[in-house]
């Protein structure tokens, strides 16, 4: 994150995707290396509908955001934090929000971004401006989109790889951090999905 102006940082549940890029961007802040915070994160639900939330668009996108606040609460105080929101110095917003700006000295975290599309992960990356580091985080094993569609930031993983200045970092099990069960679950459901893999491949191989 540090050396590269654009990371795609991938990983299970747990890995510490969202914090790790948090706290680069507060240490950046703190610094006055960068100006602003910007937080962004697709509306995409997993399994439940968006619109049958109770309350404004303000309301509806709040559960969206919720663990950006987390993290941001564990790096600075409540009162600071409320003021550099309120300031514009950090800005939780969904992603569609992004469009038409371009974003210069900031950190721009783009988190559960497997849920971006195609078009939307294009229009992220190219909000970035002069001086700022742009930090995309996802798990790609829980992709909720709907089929077919594909992940804007599988996609973009795939075709920008090998573009200097863009670091890629792939998080696994064992960078879990969270209760210790969580890495067993992870496992196991892994374990599971390889199995059904396998054998659908042989079913394939036989007809």
């Amino acid at each position: 994150m540090l050396t590269n102006d654009i990371t795609f940082c991938i990983g299970p549940a747990g890995t510490g995707k969202t914090y790790l890029a948090v706290a680069i961007a507060v240490s950046m802040l703190k610094k006055k290396q960068i100006r602003r915070i910007i937080l962004a994160r697709p509306a995409v639900e997993a399994g439940e509908k968006l619109g049958f939330l109770p309350g404004d668009v303000q309301a509806k996108v709040n559960p969206y955001l919720r663990p950006l606040f987390d993290a941001l609460e564990d790096m600075m105080d409540f009162d600071q934090m409320k003021k550099f929101i309120e300031l514009d110095i950090i800005e939780i917003i969904p992603l569609a929000f992004m469009r038409g700006r371009t974003l210069n000295e900031a950190v721009i975290i783009c988190d559960e971004a497997q849920n971006t599309s195609s078009l939307q992960m294009l229009m992220v990356l190219t909000r970035l401006g002069q001086g700022s580091k742009m930090i995309i985080t996802g798990d790609i094993t829980q992709i909720d989109l709907e089929s077919p569609q594909k992940s804007g930031m599988v996609e973009a993983i795939e075709i920008l790889k090998r573009i200097k200045g863009i670091g890629v970092v792939e998080l696994t099990q064992k960078d879990i951090v969270r209760h210790r069960l969580v890495q067993n679950i992870v496992r196991a459901y892994k374990k599971r999905k390889d199995h059904r893999k396998t054998k659908q491949d042989r079913r394939v191989a036989k007809e």
